[in-house]
């Protein structure tokens, strides 16, 4: 009996790291419990990424009938403080607080931002639509008090992401730091399906009162999220009162030594391309469903959850088949190809009417985005210098929100100058109305296939130095034996 319980707890001990996603990331000192208690501020970035990218373009374009190129510019405006990330990293890794803190005053600004962003959000995008008593005051006013509030909330995301993800890596070893960030983002994919599953429910009645309550609400759930994710995290460092014996090095000095890596800018123009790829349709996905297919908003509000859950299950893959050795650019390359029949999905829905290919579409792009970031993200992880987490995590994120908010704006203004030639010419008939969709859908297409090219080239880069490597070191081996060979060695000590 003694022996069948022991049995037994062996089995159940067993259980957690070959089912339990990340359950082998728990060590003595840092429990399950902490990390997913940490990983909450990624709940906030998700709903502020369903939020800004889902729901309110939406409302923005179809409800308040705002121009989607107004809507793609004010969508893109938080991407503005996206290359700064960077620098971020780079001030959270050296930076001095009397408390001894390093990223923990990073995140309290930026949840900071984040709230007074969503505080005045709603009411500047009334103004901007000039709905109810709003539509006497200046276009300017709307303009301006909507690009304030966009930006807040941008910076404020930012900030909280980058010092988050790098206090994540500062708790755990480094050979868990791949695996810390892929369950950090697992997190942020389960947060954006339940905000957009809650989003479509709340707004399903839609009403500027119920809009005002929504973003509101979300404003404090993310100061409440963000409090919880970091209370007793970082450990209490003493405050370094003098100057240190050799000063840290400046934001030039770290970039240059990260840049200083084996095809760092190469891979960077990867992660722009195919980040640029994926994202120039993130803005018009539910404005397609809600014009073309005639959806409504909880409808096309619950089709960024069904990205997420593409998203989630390609985090899934990936992490599985990069742990089981696979190479992180070939993984990459695959998110990329799997992306063009994902595109070609969502363009037949528009001919068809038909919303199987939509749904289709819309799951394998968040499917194939998501293999793409977890492919880029683990190779900059792999070869970012030591004790630059922060700068390298910055400048994943740098790049791909940049390139995503300039494909948001893009994407925005090339449906709406589609349009008005298809409007003045008559052309494309039924098809009018899905015309500037079609043309977006299209440039992403010719945007996947020269990224496949491109991480094509690292790929055969990668694989000629690992034949070097492999090659030096069958040489070194050969060399070692006859330095020592067994035969001649024994002869020497019987003669």
């Amino acid at each position: 009996m003694r022996y069948l319980g022991r049995r037994l707890m062996k089995t159940w001990d067993s259980l957690g790291p070959r089912y339990m996603p990340f359950a082998d990331l728990a060590t003595p000192d840092l429990s399950l419990a902490r990390l997913v208690r940490l990983s909450l501020f990624q709940i906030s970035v998700g709903m502020t990424l369903v939020l800004l990218v889902g729901t309110l373009n939406r409302v923005m374009i179809v409800e308040l009938g705002v121009p989607a190129a107004v809507v793609g510019v004010m969508i893109a405006l938080p991407l503005v403080f996206a290359p700064f990330r960077a620098v971020i990293g780079h001030r959270s890794d050296t930076h001095r607080c009397e408390l001894g803190w390093r990223r923990v005053p990073f995140i309290w600004k930026g949840t900071l931002l984040q709230f007074g962003g969503f505080a005045i959000m709603p009411f500047a995008l009334l103004v901007l639509a000039g709905k109810g008593e709003a539509d006497t005051a200046p276009i300017w006013i709307g303009q301006s008090a909507a690009a304030l509030a966009f930006l807040l909330v941008g910076a404020g995301t930012h900030v909280v992401q980058t010092a988050g993800l790098a206090l994540a890596t500062d708790l755990t070893p480094p050979k868990s730091h791949p695996k810390v960030v892929g369950m950090m983002y697992v997190t942020l994919l389960i947060g954006m399906i339940v905000s957009a599953l809650i989003f479509g429910a709340l707004l399903a009645d839609f009403t500027p009162g119920r809009l005002v309550q929504v973003v509101q609400g979300a404003a404090v759930l993310c100061l409440l999220l963000n409090m919880a994710a970091v209370w007793k995290q970082e450990t209490r460092r003493p405050p370094r009162g003098a100057a240190p014996a050799t000063p840290d090095p400046t934001f030039r000095e770290s970039w240059s030594r990260f840049c200083a890596g084996a095809q760092t800018r190469r891979r960077l123009l990867v992660i722009g391309l195919g980040t640029m790829a994926f994202a120039m349709a993130d803005i018009l996905l539910e404005p397609f469903g809600g014009q073309v297919l005639n959806w409504q908003v909880a409808a096309t509000t619950k089709l960024t959850a069904l990205f997420a859950l593409g998203g989630l299950l390609g985090f899934v893959f990936a992490s599985h088949a990069l742990g089981r050795g696979g190479e992180p650019y070939r993984m990459a390359r695959n998110g990329a190809l799997l992306g063009l029949p994902a595109f070609a999905c969502v363009i037949l829905a528009a001919p068809t009417g038909l919303s199987a290919p939509f749904l289709i579409g819309n799951f394998l792009i968040g499917f194939a985005a998501a293999v793409f970031a977890h492919g880029t993200l683990t190779a900059t992880m792999n070869q970012a210098p030591k004790e630059q987490a922060g700068l390298a995590l910055g400048a994943w994120g740098a790049v791909q929100a940049t390139a995503a908010g300039i494909a948001m704006a893009l994407g925005g203004i090339l449906r709406d100058l589609v349009d008005a030639v298809v409007k003045a010419t008559g052309a494309f008939g039924e098809l009018g109305d899905a015309a500037g969709y079609l043309a977006v859908y299209g440039l992403e297409i010719l945007l996947l296939l020269a990224t496949v090219v491109a991480v094509s080239s690292l790929i055969r880069r990668n694989d000629g130095a690992r034949r070097g490597v492999v090659a030096d070191e069958k040489r070194l081996s050969l060399e070692r034996g006859r330095l020592v060979d067994p035969i001649e060695t024994g002869d020497r000590m019987a003669r």
